[in-house]
């Protein structure tokens, strides 16, 4: 086994699962512990920096010369569940695929991101090399945002996993709740009653109507059309009464240029319009969690420089792409850090069965540091 190969067996080992996804999980510590001291072997200046009580993230700094410019390098360490997996964290490899929890989201392109930086450390350049092992993005993406907060970088790779494609553009979400209003009776009186989860299915047409003219818009180039869906609806106390209270909790994908406010003024709009057909209908419209889309620039010297390391390092033309998904690559763009993806291939992200490329792993490593090489001259 190669030391990319070890590394890797080794975190995909130590279970990572965040709790607030699933409750009693041991989250990021363990991990982090591992990544430190390995990181400190290899020479870097680290850093642990607990987030929330119990959950830290890893900071390992390659210092260069001095002069150049500074290359971010970030991975996530937190898993999602491991419900039907057989031996989660027991990783086994098979055909140049290594399979475990987390070996394609994303601890894969986490190795690729501390052996990268080490390699920095031995080369060395004029700019810095940061790698940041960050936790919970996952659930709240809150980890990168506290590295966005403390460290400054003049470009960032984030090596959520990409099939080896260089990634400039992602979606973001609005999460949004809609709560319908009605009148609390018992069953047998409806003349002092308004069923409010009646009300809402006024609302689940228009927002499937919403879904429909989304589609039909032209879109981004890469990401293609917005959309919308109801994610969850509960309301009602027992079968015998009238609910007073009906919510439905919708998700809003995003396009770069969208914003929070505008993506609201959709589902005001409904309301508004349902309360003129029906004064009976009142509803409130309550924002949740909101991330950004990313779009960074063709010509940012970040992208150049990764495609550059890209083609070079994959012998092929490397294309800019984009994807459906949210990643914590908006964090750090919204900090001001000019951002791309990159990372490797597999399969089975949040699946029972989970593996990765260990040949793109390691391709992995060779396009970050030859990008580092270009960057941080």
């Amino acid at each position: 086994m190669d030391k990319l190969e070890q590394l890797l067996n080794d975190l995909v080992a130590i279970n990572s699962i965040n709790p607030d996804l699933v409750p009693g999980a041991p989250g990021e510590a363990g991990i982090a512990a591992f990544i430190a001291e390995w990181l400190e072997a290899a020479g870097l200046e680290v850093t642990i920096e607990e987030v929330l009580p119990g959950r830290p993230n890893v900071v390992g700094i390659a210092h260069g010369t001095g002069g150049g410019r500074t290359l971010l390098l970030n991975g996530h360490m937190d898993t999602v569940g491991v419900a039907g997996m057989a031996n989660p964290f027991a990783s086994r490899i098979a055909d140049g695929r290594l399979f475990g929890r987390g070996a394609y989201d994303m601890k894969g392109g986490l190795a690729a991101c501390l052996m990268a930086a080490a390699e920095a450390r031995q080369r060395s350049l004029r700019g810095d090399v940061v790698v940041a092992a960050v936790m919970d993005e996952e659930y709240a993406g809150l980890g990168t945002m506290a590295v966005a907060q403390h460290y400054r970088a003049d470009g960032a790779i984030v090596a959520e996993p990409t099939e080896l494609q260089l990634v400039v553009a992602h979606k973001g979400f609005v999460w949004l709740d809609v709560e319908t209003q009605g009148v609390a009776a018992h069953g047998s009186r409806p003349h002092l009653g308004l069923d409010a989860i009646v009300k809402m299915g006024g609302v689940l047409l228009e927002l499937e109507r919403l879904g429909q003219e989304l589609s039909l818009r032209p879109g981004h180039p890469l990401l293609g059309a917005p959309s919308v869906h109801a994610s969850l609806i509960h309301g009602g106390t027992e079968m015998s009464s009238y609910p007073d209270r009906c919510v439905l909790s919708v998700e809003r994908r995003t396009l770069p240029g969208e914003t929070v406010e505008s993506v609201e003024a959709e589902l005001e709009v409904i309301i508004e319009r349902l309360h003129r057909a029906d004064p009976a209908f009142r509803a409130v419209v309550r924002r949740g969690l909101v991330r950004s889309p990313l779009e960074t620039p063709v010509g940012t010297t970040i992208v150049e420089a990764a495609r550059q390391a890209a083609t070079g390092a994959l012998n092929r033309p490397c294309d800019l792409s984009g994807v459906s998904f949210w990643t914590d690559a908006a964090s750090l763009h919204a900090a001001g850090i000019p951002t791309v993806l990159f990372g490797p291939a597999g399969e089975g992200a949040h699946a029972a069965e989970e593996w990765v490329d260990m040949g793109s792993v390691e391709a992995c490593v060779q396009v970050y540091l030859a990008t580092a090489e270009t960057f941080c001259r």
